[in-house]
């Protein structure tokens, strides 16, 4: 009987859940903030000891007893309990990275002959994976444009197992209908396996709509800080039973150290993302009248080719605002150097202002024409908002937009 079960969450509200879901009420040491428990091995106390742990063991005995630091981590586990609550799933399992999360959650359920569909806006790392590096397993890929539902159940095959996209995507952050496509899965009795990192828990749940897997990169909104590298895969028991199992014998284990900054984050999540919805919002709003932007991306504008679903399912739009600028690359860059506020890297979901250029930050190894293919324009700028105020992000943009404008003015001239 466990004296000290985690607290109640069903009932709350996010940012309740975002700090006290999961956890146990008394802590050891009477300790308010759970410890990081930094140990690779945990100890027996007797020969009686062992064989309760193995009888427990055999008889899937719910315990909080371990043994080995690869099978389990105290710290780990709250996080983990967490995170489940916040996406409304019986289980989470917390990874070093979000694509670990990805890959061996793939791992997990394919076999040699199967094949996995994916939309063409998913994490490149993720579409690469599929496209070539399951490809030497004998697991086929087939790739269909994001929205094209019809396509995407054309696409499906006898062999077909999963179903993988992402929502909002990046960089266009166009949204999935999460409804239609898990009513298209069950149909078919297929896995759907969705990346939310960009919506985060508090702005969509799309296990609530019937997807069986969601990943999050930690890395991102959850932890909130630019500090740490985490990923979670979030589900039924039954199937994060089975990822388990795998991460024993893959090996990409959370570290308790980086499970302590996740839980630390968490807890200011609800408030963090009402922020950067709020700021998101007002940036592109700023920017969808400025002479000098060609078109935004943020799925809360209604001329969003998504606005209808994302309105539907979301309760937010997120802190990433993509646009293009009437200019050319060398233009974009100069443009992006004359912002003061954000810093130039990729990664989102923090406290400082993030600005990429696509084609320069994540595709510099692809040439122009493969980049136009794939939809990743040269003037493309991703804007990933991070705490600061919205008026001071907007007077920088403006500030750098006339700096643009007068440059164009003067070649013109």
């Amino acid at each position: 009987m466990n004296e000290n079960p985690p607290t109640a969450s069903n009932d709350w509200c996010d940012s309740t859940r975002s700090v006290h879901a999961g956890e146990v009420r008394q802590k050891p040491y009477h300790s308010l903030i759970d410890p990081v428990v930094q140990t690779s091995t945990y100890v027996f106390d007797s020969y009686e000891d062992i064989q309760q742990f193995i009888y427990e063991q055999n008889n899937a005995i719910p315990s909080e007893r371990l043994d080995y630091g690869r099978y389990g981590n105290p710290t780990v586990r709250v996080v983990e309990k967490r995170l489940a609550a916040l996406e409304g799933g019986q289980a989470a399992l917390m990874f070093s990275s979000g694509m670990a999360a990805v890959t061996t959650s793939l791992l997990s359920f394919l076999a040699s002959g199967d094949h996995i569909i994916l939309t063409d806006d998913c994490y490149r790392r993720t579409r690469e994976f599929g496209i070539n590096f399951l490809r030497r397993f004998g697991v086929e890929s087939s790739i269909v444009r994001m929205g094209d539902y019809a396509g995407l159940e054309a696409a499906i095959r006898p062999n077909t197992r999963f179903i993988i996209s992402e929502t909002p995507t990046n960089p266009y952050l166009r949204v999935l209908d999460v409804e239609r496509v898990a009513d298209l899965a069950q149909r078919y009795d297929l896995k759907t396996l969705i990346d939310s990192t960009f919506a985060t828990p508090i702005n969509l749940r799309p296990l609530d709509y019937g997807i069986d897997l969601v990943v999050h990169s930690g890395t991102k909104y959850l932890g909130g800080h630019h500090d740490l590298l985490s990923g979670v895969v979030i589900g039924a028991q039954e199937y994060v039973d089975v990822i388990r199992d795998h991460v024993c014998t893959l090996g990409p284990v959370a570290d308790p150290q980086n499970a302590y900054l996740l839980l630390r984050g968490l807890k200011t999540l609800a408030l963090r993302v009402r922020h950067q919805n709020d700021a998101g919002m007002q940036v592109a709003q700023f920017l969808a009248q400025q002479p000098q932007v060609e078109e935004v991306f943020y799925p809360g504008l209604p001329s969003h080719p998504d606005y209808a679903t994302a309105s539907k399912q979301m309760k937010g739009f997120g802190g990433v605002v993509s646009f293009t600028l009437r200019a050319n690359l060398e233009q974009t860059a100069r443009f992006i150097d004359t912002l003061k506020i954000p810093y130039i890297t990729p990664s989102l979901g923090g406290a400082e202002s993030l600005v990429n250029q696509p084609a320069l930050m994540s595709y510099y190894s692809v040439s122009a024409e493969e980049r136009a293919a794939i939809g990743i324009k040269d003037n493309l700028v991703r804007y990933a908002l991070g705490f600061e105020d919205a008026s001071d992000l907007i007077d920088d943009l403006q500030q750098a937009l006339c700096v643009l404008q007068n440059q164009s003015m003067a070649v013109a001239s």
